[in-house]
C-alpha cells in the first residue's frame, strides 16, 4: 500500500471532519476559505485514494444493552485455517474487530456481550466450534478514551 502525500488543505480539512462527521461541507469550506465544490472535491480524492474509510455514527454498547467488552487471543489448531476463520468470524455479530498479530496469538479479537454469561456462550457455541486449539479473554472494565491518529505531521525521527 502507498502513502498518500497530504497537503496543507487536506489536513486542515480532515482536522476539520475527523471529529464530526456530520459538519457540513459548507461550514468546513468557510473555515478554510474555499469553495464548497472544492471541499467536495478534496474529500473525495481522499476517499479514493483511502485516505478516509468512511462516515459513520458510533453506538454505545451499554446504551443498547451490551454490558462486556472482551479482547481474545485466538490460537487455531493449524495455520490453513485462517481464511475459513476470518469468514466465520465475520458471521459472529458480537465480534466487531479482528487483526492477524505477531506473537502468541494468530488472531486477536474485540467482542461485545451482554454479559459475562453471554460471553461464555458465545465462546462454547459460537468460537469454540470454528476449530479454535484455545483462546484467551482480556475482559475491559472501561475504555477511557478512543481516538483518531492526529493528521499533523508525525516525527521525522524515524
Amino acid at each position: 500500500m502507498t502513502h498518500y502525500e497530504l497537503d496543507v488543505l487536506d489536513k486542515k480539512i480532515l482536522r476539520l471532519i475527523v471529529n464530526d462527521a456530520r459538519k457540513p461541507f459548507l461550514e468546513v469550506a468557510r473555515e478554510c476559505n474555499v469553495s464548497g465544490a472544492a471541499i467536495h472535491q478534496r474529500i473525495q480524492k481522499l476517499i479514493n485514494a483511502g485516505v478516509i474509510k468512511g462516515c459513520e455514527f458510533v453506538i454505545d454498547s451499554k446504551r443498547i444493552g451490551y454490558e462486556t467488552c472482551a479482547y481474545m487471543g485466538l490460537y487455531l489448531q493449524n495455520p490453513g485455517q485462517f481464511p475459513d476463520v476470518i469468514e466465520a468470524l465475520k458471521q459472529i455479530p458480537e465480534v466487531v474487530e479482528c487483526h492477524y498479530t505477531t506473537g502468541q496469538y494468530d488472531l486477536f479479537i474485540k467482542i461485545y456481550a451482554k454479559n459475562n454469561r453471554h460471553l461464555l456462550h458465545i465462546i462454547h457455541h459460537k468460537l469454540q466450534p470454528l476449530g479454535l486449539a484455545r483462546t484467551e479473554t482480556l475482559i475491559s472494565f472501561k475504555e477511557d478514551f478512543k481516538r483518531n491518529l492526529p493528521v499533523d505531521e508525525p516525527d521525522r525521527e524515524f
